[in-house]
C-alpha cells in the first residue's frame, strides 16, 4: 500500500513537471510568433513609407521601365542606403543598405531598429563604385515572402523559364543598371560564391564558369573576364542551404 502511494506521488510530480514544461514551451512559442508578427508588420510599414520615394518614369524608352529613386530622401531616413533593387517575378523591391560588417542588418531594419527580419544589405567588402567584380546582396528568407523570402521562386521552372524574369534592375545614385541572369541554384552554405576580390582574370573566369555550371537552367549567357556579376543570396532549410542568383551587368 505504501509503495502504491509512493508511486502515485512520483507520477503526480512527473505530470506536474511535464505540464510546466509544455506551458513554458507554449509561452515561448507564442512569444516568438508575436515577435515575428510585430517585426514583419514594422518592416511592411517601413516599405510602404519608402514607396513614396520610388516612381516609374512614364516617358520610358524601348519599353523599359525607368525607375526614379529619391536617394536624398532615402538617405535622410538611413545614411547607409547605397542602391535600390528590383527582381521581376518576386516581391523584391527594396532599397539596399551597406555598413562595415555583414552582421548588423541581419537583425536591424531600414530604420536601424532591432528587428529579426533584418533588411536587404550589400556585402561590406563591396564598394558600389563600379569596380566590384562580384556585388553580393543578402536578405533573410522570410516566411511571409518579405525581404528575400520570395527569392526561393528562382529555382522553380515557372520562374526561370519566364523571359520577363531574365533581367534584374539595380539603381545606384540615379544610375539604372541592368543585369542578365545566368545562374540560379540551391547549395549548402559556403563562402565560394560570395567571393568579391579576384587576383587574376583567370581566377575570375574560373569563378564565373563554376557558377554557370551550378545553374538549374542553362541561360545561354556568356560571362567574360571584363564582365561584372551581381549575386543575390538567402538562406533555406534552417540555414543549411543557400538559394542563389547570379546575373551579369549589361553594358
Amino acid at each position: 500500500m505504501a509503495r502504491a502511494k509512493h508511486y502515485k506521488k512520483k507520477t503526480n510530480k512527473l505530470n506536474i513537471i511535464l505540464i510546466c514544461f509544455f506551458i513554458i514551451l507554449l509561452l515561448y512559442s507564442g512569444t516568438k510568433i508575436v515577435i515575428w508578427y510585430v517585426n514583419n508588420q514594422n518592416n511592411k510599414k517601413i516599405a510602404e513609407e519608402i514607396s513614396q520615394f520610388v516612381s516609374v518614369d512614364e516617358a520610358k524608352e524601348d519599353n523599359e521601365e525607368k525607375y526614379v529613386i529619391d536617394f536624398e530622401k532615402l538617405k535622410e531616413k538611413n545614411s547607409d542606403t547605397v542602391a535600390w533593387l528590383k527582381v521581376n517575378g518576386t516581391n523584391i523591391e527594396y532599397p539596399v543598405v551597406k555598413t562595415t560588417n555583414n552582421d548588423y542588418y541581419l537583425a536591424h531594419n531600414f530604420n536601424k531598429e532591432y528587428n529579426s527580419a533584418g533588411w536587404i544589405f550589400a556585402d561590406y567588402k563591396n564598394k558600389l563604385d563600379g569596380t566590384d567584380k562580384n556585388l553580393v546582396i543578402y536578405g533573410h528568407n522570410m516566411r511571409d515572402d518579405s525581404m528575400f523570402g520570395s527569392l526561393k521562386k528562382i529555382i522553380n521552372e515557372d520562374w526561370y523559364n519566364n523571359e520577363d524574369n531574365r533581367y534584374i534592375t539595380l539603381v545606384i545614385e540615379g544610375q539604372t543598371q541592368k543585369y542578365e541572369v545566368f545562374s540560379v541554384y540551391q547549395i549548402e552554405k559556403e563562402d565560394y560564391y560570395i567571393q568579391t576580390n579576384f587576383n587574376t582574370e583567370e581566377e575570375f573566369n574560373t569563378f564565373a564558369q563554376t557558377l554557370k555550371k551550378r545553374s538549374k537552367k542553362d541561360f545561354n549567357v556568356n560571362v567574360r573576364d571584363e564582365d561584372d556579376i551581381l549575386t543575390l543570396s538567402t538562406c533555406a532549410n534552417n540555414n543549411k542551404y543557400r538559394v542563389v542568383l547570379h546575373a551579369k551587368k549589361m553594358h
